[in-house]
């Protein structure tokens, strides 16, 4: 019986086949791997973005506007580190990274038949102190605000100011960002006897009283804490739940995170509309390297 072997070119066919295949094969299942990668950090990088600006944009649209400012967190002046966006120029913008407003309670407007805050308001004729605001129903607004604050938090109804739409306001001076001057808001606190009437330390007799107004309870920041110089990262907060018209500042309140691995966090402004603007790198492998980031904006009106 005659046996046949492989001759040495067909050998050596087989063998190039072989690097060749192991060669091309690997890139292959290497890129594949990476497309696979990309594809999946992509997503996620867009969806937590969105996600991040979706909730500034829902918090930023019950603002108080003529109280919108930025604030350089790296001095603790309170009275010389904040500005309104329309003071800020573009070349100190990235020093004025925090974004602080004071929010409308919107929750309020809720109720099952008509809202709890009717919004309409007046001056009680037998005190100047005290104002009225007809089917208002501060009980009920005071149970929302309860349920909404956070653990451990003794915020109610009796922290809350009014803010009268139309009145001449200075963002300096009107809503407490110093600690000590807020004109523009009237903290208020509830008649036990009339859920109708709103009592105050102010004398209204001196103050232009607006039936068109809004109430608040709480003031709200934005900002990356935590900023890494080497990842050139950091995490993205909410801070809420404080009164800058009681002396306090956004560090005295409680903080959500919105984001981890956030790289920057911008706005803008023309007028009363707000851009705002979010970007987040990769923290896997050489997309890290490669510094392949997501930005997500959105205006605000």
């Amino acid at each position: 019986m005659r046996r046949y072997a492989f001759t040495m070119i067909e050998l050596v066919f087989v063998i190039v086949i072989m690097g060749i295949l192991a060669k091309f094969g690997t890139e292959f299942l290497a890129q594949a791997y990476n497309g696979f990668i990309f594809s999946k950090i992509n997503n996620e990088l867009q969806s937590k973005s969105e996600i991040a600006v979706e909730k500034i944009a829902a918090r930023l649209q019950y603002r108080i506007k003529g109280s919108v400012i930025g604030r350089d967190p790296d001095n603790n002046d309170f009275t010389t580190n904040f500005k309104s966006l329309s003071e800020i120029n573009t070349t100190e913008a990235h020093k004025y990274s925090i974004l602080e407003w004071t929010g409308v309670a919107n929750e309020s407007f809720r109720g099952n038949t008509t809202p709890l805050w009717s919004g309409i308001i007046d001056i009680d004729p037998s005190s100047v102190s005290t104002l009225v605001s007809p089917e208002t129903n501060t009980t009920a607004i005071n149970d929302f605000i309860t349920a909404l604050r956070p653990t451990g938090s003794t915020t109610d109804f009796n922290d809350s100011v009014i803010y009268f739409i139309g009145s001449n306001s200075n963002v300096h001076t009107g809503f407490g960002w110093d600690k000590t001057h807020h004109d523009a808001l009237y903290p208020i606190h509830a008649d036990s006897a009339n859920v109708n009437h709103l009592v105050s330390d102010s004398n209204f007799s001196d103050v232009d009283v607006y039936e068109y107004n809004q109430l608040a309870w709480s003031a709200y920041a934005i900002g990356i804490k935590d900023y890494n110089s080497t990842t050139h990262m950091g995490t993205l907060k909410l801070w809420h739940d404080y009164q800058p018209w009681a002396g306090e500042d956004y560090r005295d309140g409680n903080s959500t995170i919105l984001m981890e691995n956030v790289s920057t966090f911008r706005y803008s402004a023309v007028g009363s509309l707000l851009k705002i603007q979010v970007c987040t790198k990769s923290t896997y492998g050489a997309m890290s390297e490669g510094n392949y980031s997501i930005c997500k904006e959105k205006t605000v009106y």
